[in-house]
């Protein structure tokens, strides 16, 4: 039997709400705005479209969990405290502040309708989970099943996932980068005492990494285009004991089997 929000929150006057069903907006994840940049998240209650869709006195924000089907993240409870032509003025409220980020819930909303009033959905949110720290990045998954967005990779880094770091910093491999907006790719390594964190960390700050078709394509179309359009997959990992020429090795052979050299890839050599 499920349990209920109102179940463990019930929620006074459910009248003075709006929900805020952030979803993903053709370009950004709000889950990976939540994660890296709380003043950045707070933007997205400020955003006001052509209607006054935030016309009550308290917004309670959700937050596409995107990686499960059909649920949410507490993202907190705003109060409008101004309505201007063009933005809100909001602040966040102590309302269920040990919750944010933490509490998860389950809803199967399917309208386009972003900010409904309250009172149509609370009964029906049932509680997922509740998580024991704030989120801050997706778990690692395991070596096996890494392909992050760019968007992802650079939430994990800016909060220094543990689980993320221990397992990637000391390890070489082979990596990809595709750029789903070309569908064109980048075969890179990290070996020396450089690690794969390390050397996607160098991704998260430049966009280019030192490379100099990426930094061609940065120079070209901005960062922005590269936190929209990149995705990062590991194709090999190998202990830090491995020889360097045995990864660079291997980087010759993805090159060669994923046809990265040339008009289809990224890679000049």
């Amino acid at each position: 039997m499920p349990i209920l929000l109102r179940d463990i929150w019930p929620i006074e006057n459910p009248g003075e709400y709006k929900i805020h069903f952030a979803r993903w907006n053709q370009h950004t994840q709000p889950l990976e705005v939540f994660a890296r940049d709380r003043r950045e998240w707070q933007e997205w209650q400020e955003y006001r479209p052509g209607r006054d869709d935030f016309n009550r006195p308290l917004i309670f924000s959700l937050i596409q969990f995107y990686h499960e089907q059909d649920t949410w993240l507490f993202g907190g409870v705003y109060r409008v405290l101004a309505r201007h032509p063009d933005r809100y003025e909001v602040e966040l409220t102590d309302i269920g502040a040990n919750m944010i980020g933490r509490l998860k819930l389950f809803y199967p909303y399917r309208d386009r309708t972003t900010r409904p009033v309250m009172e149509r959905h609370h009964e029906g949110f049932e509680v997922q989970e509740i998580l024991r720290e704030p989120y801050s990045g997706r778990t690692f998954p395991g070596f096996d099943d890494i392909d992050l967005s760019f968007e992802e990779l650079e939430t994990l880094v800016r909060n220094e996932r543990l689980d993320w770091r221990a397992a990637l910093e000391n390890i070489k491999g082979v990596y990809l980068i595709t750029d789903i907006h070309t569908n064109r790719r980048y075969i890179g390594s990290a070996y020396g005492d450089m690690g794969i964190w390390s050397r996607w960390r160098q991704y998260v700050e430049t966009g280019h990494g030192g490379n100099v078709q990426l930094t061609r394509l940065v120079r070209e179309q901005g960062l922005p285009y590269c936190r929209e359009h990149f995705r990062f997959a590991l194709l090999e990992q190998r202990t830090a004991r491995t020889a360097d020429d045995v990864v660079i090795a291997r980087e010759s052979f993805w090159k060669r089997v994923l046809l990265t050299r040339g008009e289809q890839g990224m890679n000049r050599n």
